[in-house]
C-alpha cells in the first residue's frame, strides 16, 4: 500500500498577524530590485511607526493641555495661600500689639505694687472718718483690685491669642511655601510636557519625510521592478512547463512510498507559501514555496529518494535544484531547492533520503541566507508545510 505524505496540521497560532505580514512583504520583496527593495522596508517602517508617532503627538499635547491647567490651578492655590498668609499675618500683628499693650499694664500694676501701692489702699481705710466713708473708700479699693485683675486677665487672654495666631501664621507660612513649590513644580512640567510634544511632532515630521522620500524612489524603481516581476512569473512558468514534461516523458516513475518528507535544512521558518500581493506596485505574486532561514553553508538534504531532474541556474531561484520522487496518486511527486550557494548534485543523479545535495546561500532573488523549499506535482506548487513533520524537525 503506498503510504502518502499526509497534510501536516495547520499552525495558525504559531505566527501573528504581524508576522504574516513581514512574511509576505519579505516573500514579494524578493523580486525587487535593490534600490525599490530598501525604499520598500523604509516605507513599510515608516508606515508602521506612523500611528504610534500620531498617537504620541496627541497625547503629548493633551498632556501640555493638562500641565498647563494643572500649572494655572496650583498659581491660582499659591497666589491664595499667600493671600491668607498674609490676613493670618496681619492678625498676628494685631495680637502681638494686643499683647504687649496689656503686659505693660500689668508691669505697671507690678511696679506700683513694688512700690508700696497696697500700704497706700490700707491706709485709705485707716484715714476714714466714718461707717459711710469706710464704705466709700472699700467701694474705691474694691474698683481698683478688679481693674488689676482685668488686666491681668487680659494679660492672659492675649498671650494665648498671640500664641493661637502665631501657629496659625506659621501653618498658613508653611501652605503657600507648600503652594508655591507645587506651583513651580507643575510650570517645570508643562514646559517639560510642550518639550515632549515638540519632539513628537519633530518625530512625526521625520517618519513624514521618509515615507516621502521612499515613496519617491520606490516611485522611481516601478518599471524595473515590474520587469522583474514579469521575469519571476515566467520563470514559473518554465519551471511548472518542463518539471510536467519530464513527468510526462518518463511516465513519472515509479509509486511514491516515501511516507512524510525529511526536514531539508536545519533553520526555522521565515516565509510561508501562497500568493502575495505588493500595495505599492499593485501586483500579486505566488511564492511557490516555504522558507527556512539558515546560516550560509549548512547542509541541504534530500527530503525523499529520487532521481535529480534539474540542477542549475534558474533566475530569481538562483542555484535551484529538483528532485522527482515518483508517482503520487497518478502525478509526479517533486521537491525543489533554492537560493543555494552550492550545488553538489547533477541531472540524473539518484540520491538518498537525507542525502546532502547542496548548502544554503542567498543566489537569485533572495534578501538573505535561507532555502526556498517546494513541493511539486507535476510542476505546480503546493504548501510544503502539508507534506513536511508537523513541529518541523
Amino acid at each position: 500500500m503506498t503510504v502518502a505524505p499526509a497534510p501536516a496540521s495547520a499552525d495558525d497560532n504559531a505566527a501573528g498577524q504581524a508576522a504574516r505580514a513581514v512574511d509576505r512583504a519579505s516573500a514579494v520583496l524578493e523580486n525587487a530590485t535593490t534600490q525599490a527593495r530598501l525604499a520598500a522596508l523604509r516605507l513599510q517602517a515608516a508606515t508602521a511607526a506612523m500611528p504610534a508617532a500620531q498617537r504620541n503627538v496627541a497625547v503629548s499635547r493633551g498632556a501640555v493641555a493638562a500641565a498647563i491647567t494643572a500649572a494655572n490651578t496650583a498659581g491660582r492655590r499659591a497666589n491664595a495661600a499667600r493671600a491668607a498668609y498674609a490676613r493670618v499675618a496681619g492678625d498676628f500683628q494685631q495680637a502681638q500689639d494686643q499683647f504687649a499693650d496689656a503686659r505693660a499694664r500689668v508691669d505697671q500694676i507690678a511696679q506700683a505694687t513694688y512700690m508700696g501701692s497696697t500700704f497706700s489702699r490700707i491706709n485709705v481705710l485707716v484715714e476714714a472718718t466714718g461707717p459711710a466713708d469706710i464704705m466709700d473708700r472699700l467701694s474705691l479699693v474694691d474698683q481698683l483690685m478688679r481693674t488689676q485683675n482685668q488686666d491681668v486677665d487680659r494679660l492672659i487672654r492675649s498671650r494665648a491669642a498671640a500664641r493661637s495666631a502665631q501657629d496659625r501664621a506659621g501653618l498658613a507660612k508653611r501652605e503657600a511655601e507648600e503652594a508655591e513649590a507645587a506651583a513651580k513644580a507643575k510650570v517645570d512640567a508643562a514646559r517639560g510636557a510642550q518639550a515632549a510634544a515638540l519632539r513628537a511632532k519633530q518625530a512625526l515630521t521625520r517618519l513624514m519625510l521618509s515615507r516621502q522620500a521612499a515613496l519617491r524612489i520606490a516611485d522611481a524603481q516601478r518599471a524595473a521592478v515590474l520587469a522583474r516581476y514579469r521575469a519571476a512569473v515566467a520563470e514559473e512558468r518554465r519551471i511548472r512547463t518542463a518539471l510536467r514534461g519530464w513527468s510526462v516523458k518518463s511516465g513519472g516513475g515509479g509509486r511514491y512510498t516515501g511516507g512524510r518528507l525529511l526536514m531539508p535544512v536545519n533553520g526555522w521558518k521565515s516565509s510561508d507559501f501562497g500568493e502575495r500581493y505588493d500595495p505599492f506596485y499593485r501586483v500579486w505574486q505566488l511564492h511557490a514555496g516555504t522558507d527556512f532561514a539558515a546560516p550560509r553553508g549548512m547542509p541541504i538534504h534530500a527530503a525523499a529518494a529520487g532521481h535529480v531532474i534539474r540542477a542549475g541556474w534558474s533566475g530569481g531561484y538562483g542555484n535551484y535544484t529538483c528532485i522527482s520522487h515518483g508517482r503520487l496518486d497518478g502525478v509526479g511527486f517533486q521537491t525543489c531547492y533554492g537560493h543555494q550557494s552550492a550545488i553538489l548534485v547533477h541531472v540524473g543523479e539518484y540520491v538518498r533520503r537525507g542525502e546532502v545535495i547542496g548548502r544554503v546561500g542567498t543566489t537569485g532573488a533572495s534578501t538573505g541566507n535561507h532555502l526556498h523549499f517546494e513541493t511539486r506535482f507535476n510542476g505546480v506548487p503546493r504548501n510544503p508545510l502539508q507534506y513536511l513533520p508537523s513541529c518541523l524537525c
